[in-house]
């Protein structure tokens, strides 16, 4: 008894604070806006803190941005959390994922007047639950001190010289991953699985974010790895070289359109209606090219020099949003039991 009467004591005194932090910390954030985003956007050389900062400083209100994973991690987090939302604003929500955003009813319409500078291929949802900040195309980034002769179409990935040599990243849990599922179905059709089968072979890992992926491939694990065209650009401005290069394929590209959008349910509509100004504005977008190493979403921000080394694909490849909501599930269902075995 004496011994339990002890332990209980001491859980008290362990817990009571505790408790009194996580409401410290509930309390301090009821005058900031809450934004979640995805891990690169919001790590220390992303663009989240130029953001926060510039936000701040112009505006006067505050920001605390919440890194949630990758970008499909953020959705996830967002659609458990609707019945008592955390986040004002969502970054990372792309057009692969807009269906499921839509279908969870998380999103609240805002058409932001920095729209107008922004092509309409690039808008993604006609009520404007999601606006798009920036867009790229997935593309297979090889090692040219590796890989002399690089594959030109989805199916050279195949090849039994590519065996273990390629990184992907989960369609459950990653954007990229999710993108490239959907290109294999945009090029292959109803025979995406059996392509998936033939490239089993040529996969050495698939992790869970594009982050973990990317590490792996620049620490020299694969020579190999699902990314962007534009992700060149940063080694050549950061690490002035260009070992690493895009593979750009025959058959096209899949696109990818990134978004940010409102919460619904937040309390503070105006401060995040702003703060998706912000960042459609001409002055942060021009920051997205050398943090995000994504092109813009406005046509009039400027691109730096290093950008000349990304190559744009001839076809972009991009699957219906309502064709997305009516499949997509199945889809990784399928692809699941494919890959399980």
């Amino acid at each position: 008894m004496t011994r339990t009467i002890i332990t209980m004591t001491l859980l008290l005194v362990i817990l009571l604070p505790l408790s009194g932090a996580g409401l410290r910390e509930y309390e301090s954030r009821q005058d900031e806006l809450v934004v979640y985003a995805y891990d690169s956007f919001a790590s220390d050389w992303g663009p989240g803190p130029i953001a926060v900062e510039s936000f701040t400083r112009e505006t006067g209100i505050p920001v605390t941005m919440i890194s949630a994973g990758d970008a499909g991690q953020v959705l996830q987090r967002t659609i458990l959390e609707r019945d008592r939302p955390r986040a004002d604003v969502v970054i990372g929500i792309d057009n692969n994922s807009l269906a499921r955003a839509i279908d969870a009813d998380i999103l609240e319409p805002y058409r932001s007047p920095e729209l107008d500078a922004v092509p309409r291929s690039l808008h993604l949802d006609s009520e404007y639950r999601l606006l798009p900040f920036d867009h790229g195309f997935f593309s297979i980034i090889y090692d040219s001190s590796v890989i002399s002769d690089p594959p030109a179409t989805l199916e050279d990935l195949t090849r039994e010289e590519y065996e273990n040599q390629l990184i992907l990243m989960d369609p459950r849990t990653s954007s990229p991953g999710l993108g490239f599922l959907f290109w294999t179905i945009a090029v292959y059709g109803d025979e995406y699985l059996d392509y998936w089968e033939r490239l089993k072979p040529s996969i050495l890992t698939i992790t869970d974010g594009w982050g973990s992926g990317y590490g792996a491939f620049t620490q020299g694990e694969a020579p190999l790895v699902l990314s962007y065209t534009t992700s060149p650009p940063y080694h050549v401005e950061y690490e002035d070289t260009t070992r690493f290069q895009a593979a750009i394929f025959h058959e096209g590209h899949y696109a990818q359109i990134e978004g940010i959008g409102i919460v619904k349910g937040t309390e503070r509509q105006e401060e995040a209606r702003q703060f998706v100004d912000f960042i459609l504005g001409r002055s942060f977008q021009e920051v997205i090219p050398q943090t995000n190493w994504m092109y813009p979403a406005r046509e009039d921000a400027r691109l730096p020099d290093s950008f000349d080394y990304a190559p744009i694909p001839e076809t972009s490849l991009l699957l219906d949003t309502y064709e997305i909501e009516e499949h997509g599930s199945r889809w990784i269902d399928q692809w699941v039991e494919v890959m399980s075995y």
